[in-house]
């Protein structure tokens, strides 16, 4: 069974919910919309304080190249326009609206039947994935439209799905691999399409049988679509392992999938672009994995962007007693929350609740030349020697070490017996490092 070679870790799966059917999360009373929820430029906001908007209206335009609308995910009433702390802890310009209904903007297709291979052509594929905000669900929320159009001189082979999910105790793309698979094939198709490529495969871990069985019945009905198994290993959800694992192709440093023939797009990606091409549908919801050891009620729930936090752990049974951190996403990637009342953005995938107990980090030590952040780096890097150089300020020799190469999987900080805060000056790292690259570009 094929895997990605170089580092990676087991941790734990702790996949509590995995058999948990999607539910419907009820209307939240108000919620606060961020207007920069993609990688790139902050939208624009085009509606103002005490207009009334209505379900699946745009709020908010990406003017910029890399850049993505954003729609109004309920009806009602724009009561502010606002700074707000998202998911990721800075502070975001947000519409907020008090909730009146749900009347949805006309043209949206919300009846449940599928619509079979009814495919437009190329331009309108992309226009249609721009128009209704689509980005990549995966983490990176890149927007799905650019990342379709290829560069002159570079040309796609193969579109890859990511159906991995690697990261703890997360289960979302699980569970609509299983419950929205014949949309999420269509959407591969129309990916396939606007990319102009005849072979597509689906990355799926192991433990997670059901949907590479599910699937590959769906699959064996469209010529091209191939599911593809892999051993269970951490972070084989990153597009650069994940091509590895599928294709034995190996991206250049700080090069992109293209340079390989590839493209790679998330399983709730592609269930959103089938929406939106097929259905019309902007991108107002998604599917949010509620969990830990102590959550009364582990959920995978349909939650409308804008949501706060608060109402999926009520729904999940409430905050338990020994809550020692929330966080966005898993405990590999994801980022400890301050409070409950940030809102769900295109990119949560997740909601962790982790006990007291497991999430306290044990005390830093002095480093002891043990070399594992080295084995465990999928990427090739040196772990403990960018964390020095950030911690020292030494930017512009960690970019020469590579340190823009880390896709901040955490296995570096995972395996290390001195409980280095490894991650933390990586991420640090690459942001005063960016920093500096773009700054030197601007001269």
């Amino acid at each position: 069974m094929k895997t990605f070679k170089l580092g990676g870790v087991h941790p734990e799966e702790n996949k509590i919910s995995a058999a948990e059917a999607i539910e419907v999360l009820p209307l939240p009373a108000k919620v606060c919309i961020p207007v920069s929820q993609s990688l790139g430029a902050p939208s624009k906001v085009v509606v103002e304080k005490g207009a009334v908007v209505r379900t699946g209206q745009i709020i908010a335009k990406g003017e910029s190249f890399i850049s993505s609308n954003v729609h109004s995910s309920v009806s009602g009433k724009v009561t502010k326009i606002d700074d707000v702390i998202d998911t990721s802890g800075y502070k975001r310009q947000a519409v907020y609206i008090d909730v009146e209904g749900d009347e949805w903007e006309e043209g949206i297709d919300r009846s449940p039947e599928i619509i079979h291979d009814i495919l437009p052509d190329r331009d309108t594929i992309i226009r249609k994935i721009n128009e209704m905000g689509v980005v990549g669900l995966g983490g990176a929320t890149f927007p799905s439209h650019v990342k379709l159009m290829v560069p002159d001189g570079k040309k796609a082979e193969y579109l890859l799905i990511n159906g991995v999910e690697c990261e703890p105790y997360l289960t979302s793309d699980h569970r609509l691999m299983l419950e929205r698979g014949e949309e999420m094939i269509i959407g591969v198709k129309i990916l396939m399409k606007a990319l102009g490529v005849n072979k597509a495969f689906i990355g799926i871990e192991k433990n997670k049988q059901d949907a590479i069985v599910h699937l590959s019945v769906i699959c064996s009905k469209h010529p091209g679509i191939e599911v593809v198994p892999l051993k269970v290993k951490y972070p084989q959800g990153g597009e650069k392992q994940l091509i590895k694992a599928v294709l034995n192709r190996e991206v250049p440093s700080g090069k992109l999938p293209i340079e390989v023939g590839c493209v790679v797009n998330n399983v709730g990606t592609a269930l959103a672009v089938y929406e939106a091409v097929q259905k019309n549908k902007p991108l107002i919801d998604r599917v949010v994995t509620v969990t830990g050891k102590s959550v009364a009620k582990p959920s995978n729930l349909l939650v409308r962007i804008g949501t706060p936090v608060s109402a999926l752990v009520e729904f999940a049974g409430g905050l338990p007693e020994d809550a020692g951190k929330v966080i966005s996403g898993g405990p590999m990637m994801g980022k400890a929350l301050t409070s409950l009342d940030v809102p769900v953005v295109k990119g949560t995938s997740g909601i962790l609740i982790m006990k007291g107990a497991e999430s306290k980090r044990a005390a830093a030590l002095n480093c002891i030349r043990c070399g594992r952040c080295i084995t465990a780096c999928p990427m090739g890097l040196e772990p403990v020697l960018l964390a020095q150089l950030s911690e020292n300020q030494l930017f512009e020799r960690a970019e020469k070490e590579r340190i823009m190469d880390c896709i901040e999987c955490g296995s570096c900080h995972y395996t290390c017996p001195a409980g280095r805060p490894l991650l933390d000056y990586l991420r640090l790292g690459k942001n005063k490092t960016g920093i500096l690259i773009r700054n030197r570009g601007k001269k």
